[in-house]
């Protein structure tokens, strides 16, 4: 009997350990699920606003100086909600390009929303300028 259970015992152990950890990875491999979603608000500088206080039309060649250098641009709604733009395609890819003509003017942006942590992130279907 005991030879049997360590014949038997032991892949069903391994069977019991891997087949929760093979569900895990498979949940941590889908897609996140983003809500369609319209956000007006001001393209800016994430490190010069977050960090030295600098923004608005004074602001907006710096912004796009920053932009070119790879400093984050984001959409900071008028409730004071940052909105921080991804990619859809390529993990990564900046989405400051889509953005940079418009920083420091207020922009109405569509797009698919993602809510984490307490932070949101939005994919980029469409950007216009606010008059």
């Amino acid at each position: 009997m005991q030879r049997f259970f360590t014949t038997l015992g032991a892949p069903l152990v391994l069977l019991l350990v891997a087949a929760p950890a093979a569900a895990q990875q498979e949940m941590a491999m889908k897609a996140p699920q983003g809500k369609d979603y319209t956000v007006t608000g001001t393209v800016i500088d994430v490190s010069c606003k977050f960090g030295q206080g600098l923004s608005g039309e004074s602001h907006r060649m710096c912004s796009q100086v920053c932009a070119d250098k790879g400093i984050p641009l984001a959409i900071l709604s008028s409730d004071g909600t940052l909105y921080v733009p991804v990619s859809a395609g390529m993990p990564g890819e900046s989405q400051n390009g889509r953005l940079k003509e418009f920083a420091e003017q207020t922009v109405t942006v569509k797009g698919k929303v993602f809510e984490a942590g307490g932070a949101r992130a939005i994919q980029i279907e469409s950007v216009s300028r606010k008059l």
